[in-house]
C-alpha cells in the first residue's frame, strides 16, 4: 500500500453510475466503470465530453447485478453512496475531459475485526 493511501486497493472494473446537479441544478448522471475500489473510495473511468469540478458531491452506486459481490466495501453494496471528487486524472485528447476521477466516499469504513470481545470487569 501507497503511504499516501488510506486503505488498500483493489483492482474491480465493474459498471456503476454517478449522478450530480451541474452549475444550473440540472440533474445529470454517467454510466462509468470503476478502475480500483478501496473500503474509503473508488476510481472511475470517465467516458463524457463533460468533466467534474474538484470536490463536486455526486452520488455513486454500482450497478444491481454486481453489488452482492463479497470483496466490495459494505457502503458500496447498499445502493447509492454521497461521495466527492477529490482527484482527476490526465486529460484526454478526445474529449479535453479527465479520464477518470477518485471519489472519495462520505460513509464511515465499517473495519472487520478478527478479535473476539474481551469481557469488561464492572468496578465498584
Amino acid at each position: 500500500m501507497n503511504p499516501k493511501q488510506r486503505a488498500n486497493r483493489k483492482p474491480l472494473a465493474l459498471p456503476g453510475r454517478v449522478t450530480w446537479k451541474d452549475a444550473r441544478g440540472t440533474t445529470r448522471f454517467a454510466s462509468v466503470v470503476t478502475r480500483d475500489v478501496s473500503d474509503t473510495g473508488v476510481f472511475i473511468e470517465w467516458r463524457e465530453r463533460t468533466s467534474l469540478p474538484m470536490y463536486r458531491l455526486v452520488s455513486f452506486q454500482l450497478e444491481r447485478e454486481v453489488r452482492n459481490l463479497d470483496s466490495l466495501p459494505v457502503a458500496l453494496r447498499s445502493g447509492k453512496v454521497l461521495s466527492a471528487v477529490y482527484r482527476q486524472g490526465a486529460t484526454q485528447r478526445s474529449t479535453g475531459a479527465p479520464e477518470g476521477y477518485g471519489l472519495r466516499m462520505l460513509a464511515e469504513p465499517i473495519v472487520r475485526t478478527q478479535r473476539a470481545c474481551e469481557p469488561i470487569e464492572a468496578t465498584a
